[in-house]
């Protein structure tokens, strides 16, 4: 004979719960490996002057955007069908941040796409091979960042704060050699939009190293 069930067992159970935890988790790196994509092509319209990449980001971007809205909902929902542990708590808060770099930086990738735009009827600036460097570690430090969120692993999600030294050594170096310049022929536009780039990517990686501090959080309850 059936027993009528108390009203929580309208609630989702624990088991559902965590597997739309585990579905969001997997949205949060599909996310992540968009964003990848979008610095790809920003990287592509820089420095192969693709300009079709270029237009590709603006596209890209649009659905980074959709899945950042999405991703955000369904955090606050899980939030809200269950009260959810301590554990889950963090990683639920930690992913809401944490999908708000991931747009950050794929706007910058959208930026540095408009700028290639920009650049392409300049000649090319005899420091990009330095600024290409720059950009390969901010590449870097976010598929490091999306690695210790799959492995959940605090302490390479610590080391990216050593990655992003090296980028704002970098942005330091470029920045006073594109300031200090002084037998500027013509337009100072290209100086002008290479400063930006550098800004962006430098921002790219502190965002980068966000990722990496709330990887650790998520694991470690620690700030």
């Amino acid at each position: 004979m059936w027993e009528l069930q108390p009203l929580d067992s309208a609630r989702p159970t624990r088991v559902q719960f965590e597997r739309q935890l585990r579905r969001v988790q997997k949205d949060v790196l599909r996310m992540g490996a968009l964003v990848e994509n979008s610095c790809w092509l920003s990287r592509k319209a820089l420095f192969e002057r693709d300009l079709a990449a270029a237009q590709q980001i603006y596209l890209q971007d649009k659905q980074i955007d959709r899945m950042y809205r999405q991703i955000e909902l369904d955090c606050i929902n899980l939030l809200a069908l269950q009260s959810p542990v301590t554990q889950d708590l963090r990683l639920l808060s930690a992913l809401m941040q944490l999908i708000r770099d991931l747009e950050r930086i794929g706007d910058y990738a959208e930026d540095l796409g408009e700028i290639a735009i920009k650049l392409f009827p300049y000649p090319v600036p005899a420091c990009m091979e330095q600024v290409q460097t720059m950009l390969d570690r901010c590449r870097a430090m976010l598929a490091m960042g999306l690695v210790s969120l799959s492995n959940l692993d605090a302490e390479s999600g610590l080391d990216l704060k050593i990655k992003d030294d090296a980028v704002d050594s970098d942005y330091e170096t470029l920045y006073n050699h594109l300031a200090g310049q002084t037998d500027v022929k013509g337009t100072i536009e290209p100086i002008v939009l290479l400063v930006l780039v550098i800004r962006h990517l430098e921002r790219m990686a502190d965002h980068a190293t966000n990722i990496g501090k709330r990887v650790a959080y998520i694991v470690t309850g620690h700030r």
